[in-house]
């Protein structure tokens, strides 16, 4: 049956076909389609997967007869978004869990008897849990950083894993150090090591840093079945499309990670299109033959509109402890990339630091140098501190500035060394200089991975301090509503270096796809591309600064699609 959407009275009513219609129009709307030559319009047409037509409500009359009629009643529709960096696995791990950080509160281990309460009752709510698995803040700095005694405490007899909001750390109980096999003796894999901390007596204390967290990882991955897998990542992308989310890049991954993806698109399950990087976080890289097979089976099976690959994910330094450490030497990096790049790979980089910003560029100025010409699309991922003299390097090299706005701006801001005057988060800058920007959430680093809220953020530079995890020194993460962050009088310094709302939805659509070679695809709504678009509950555009983030996705399509429909989900 076909149905007609209705909107009266301020009510939405979205009704979800099991199967795209054969041609929908949405009409009367307010519809930003991104094409610079005719940013505006009423209608669109839709044909199966793809945009049929785009304009006047008069002009695509023709496309009514027989149709679908979707009458927006003037509601502002945007392209659908692309989240240029994203952790989806784990995301859907920690959407599965239990969440201590929220922008609401961060409970934390100061509050050890409610800490220790709040875990006892998971655990009790899921007692066929294998593993148990949530996110929270706590130090990441030794003699700061907490043991595995208290988590003993709560959960004595199951495995028991806290990720740190960074995603750089976690803090384990002593059965999840049995579980990865983690005991008094060092393990093999010596950068892995360095990262787990240790009493004098060499046994882990229960917090691993950086690459020590693969040890963590593979093993809960390892309980878990394929089916299982499947089921989260359903529930994840699903929770995705309910913000308008339609597209995706993993910043971290592997072969089996995107044989999953693979296996929901085969099912007709896959509700985001996936780009997904190699890479885990702070894990240097190493050029073994197992690694570049894997590479490059990746980019021969999967490079279709909803599963592709060719990217790889380095980590110049990473996020814990009071300066973000190093992970490679320069030599070492330069290397590596000048070798990825020869084999046509997409590289995207991890910095936090603004002397790790600057290796990065003098490795890719290179790669370019010597291995020729071509279209590559490199990325730095964050982009918060750059050296001036840096600036125009990004744009003179093409590299995209990946940014999450909810990460600026906290009180402190995001600098490592007291007496570096470098303002962060440059994004006005960027952009008058000719940078792409491709906007994300990081997501879980960002919780929730709102869209719009992020887009609030560009736009005024809100300041936020979090009084929860003020007693944590080292470790917690920066920025908006963060670790229940709250807003304080005035805005961050750099004000000038803000961003329009205009400016905020091109970063998050089109700069985004481009980043993700997918702009052929989506980023615009125009004739011929695919048919992902967002409803919004307001315009963005118009309304106050302040209240960007209050903005809602009421119907999210993808391809032809509805794959969120708000009132249908209030009604379950």
């Amino acid at each position: 049956m076909r149905h007609l959407l209705v909107l009266a009275a301020g009510l939405v009513s979205f009704a979800v076909d099991a199967a795209p219609a054969a041609t929908t129009v949405y009409v009367h709307g307010h519809i930003y389609t991104g094409n610079r030559a005719a940013p505006w319009a009423e209608s669109i047409a839709v044909e199966g997967a793809a945009i049929a037509a785009v304009g006047s409500d008069a002009a695509l009359a023709r496309y009514r007869r027989g149709a679908r009629v979707v009458d927006l009643e003037g509601r502002t529709v945007i392209p659908g978004l692309v989240d240029a960096h994203m952790h989806l696995l784990f995301g859907a791990l920690t959407l599965d869990g239990l969440n201590l950080s929220t922008p609401e509160r961060s409970l934390t281990a100061d509050h050890a008897d409610e800490f220790v309460a709040a875990l006892r009752k998971f655990a009790d709510q899921h007692p066929d849990r294998r593993v148990l698995i949530a996110r929270g803040d706590f130090s990441t700095a030794q003699p700061t950083a907490p043991d595995r005694a208290l988590l003993d405490r709560a959960v004595p007899d199951r495995p028991l894993v806290i990720h740190n909001a960074s995603e750089h750390a976690v803090w384990v109980n002593s059965k999840a150090l049995e579980l990865a096999g983690i005991t008094d003796a060092p393990v093999a894999d010596e950068v892995a090591e360095r990262n787990i901390f240790r009493d004098a007596s060499g046994r882990p204390g229960g917090v691993l840093l950086e690459a020590a967290q693969d040890l963590i990882h593979n093993a809960v991955l390892k309980t878990l079945s394929t089916e299982e897998k499947l089921a989260l990542l359903r529930r994840a992308t699903h929770y995705l499309n309910g913000y308008g989310i339609t597209s995706i890049v993993n910043a971290t991954g592997n072969l089996a990670e995107i044989e999953l993806y693979g296996a929901l698109r085969d099912r007709g399950e896959l509700t985001v299109r996936t780009r997904t990087a190699f890479g885990s976080v702070s894990v240097p890289h190493r050029l073994s033959p197992e690694f570049l097979a894997d590479l490059e089976a990746a980019r021969s099976r999967f490079h279709d509109d909803w599963v592709s690959a060719n990217l790889v994910k380095f980590f110049a330094d990473g996020s814990t402890g009071y300066v973000p450490p190093l992970v490679y030497r320069p030599a070492e990096y330069r290397a590596l990339v000048l070798e990825l790049d020869s084999r046509g790979f997409q590289l995207m980089t991890h910095a936090q630091r603004s002397d790790s910003v600057h290796m990065i560029l003098d490795a890719y100025e290179n790669a370019i140098a010597k291995n020729g010409a071509r279209e590559r699309r490199l990325r730095i991922e964050h982009s918060f501190l750059i050296q001036d003299a840096d600036i125009d390097r990004y744009a003179r090299l093409g590299v995209i500035a990946g940014v999450q706005p909810a990460f600026c701006c906290s009180e402190l801001g995001t600098g490592y060394d007291a007496k570096d005057p470098t303002v962060s988060d440059r994004w006005r800058t960027l952009l008058d200089r000719g940078v792409r920007l491709a906007f994300s959430s990081d997501w879980p680093c960002m919780w929730p991975p709102d869209p719009y809220f992020n887009i609030q953020q560009a736009v005024t530079r809100q300041a936020w301090r979090s009084p929860d995890t003020a007693g944590i020194d080292a470790g917690v993460l920066d920025g908006a509503r963060n670790g229940g962050a709250k807003p304080l009088a005035g805005t961050y310094y750099g004000k000038n270096e803000a961003v329009t709302v205009r400016e905020s939805v091109d970063a998050y659509t089109q700069g985004a796809a481009y980043a993700a070679y997918a702009d052929r695809l989506v980023g615009t709504l125009e004739k011929g591309k695919a048919a992902d678009l967002v409803v919004l509950s307001q315009d963005l555009f118009t309304v106050p600064a302040e209240q960007i983030g209050d903005t809602r996705a009421l119907l999210t399509v993808v391809g032809g699609r509805v794959v969120f429909d708000a009132k249908a989900e209030s009604a379950r």
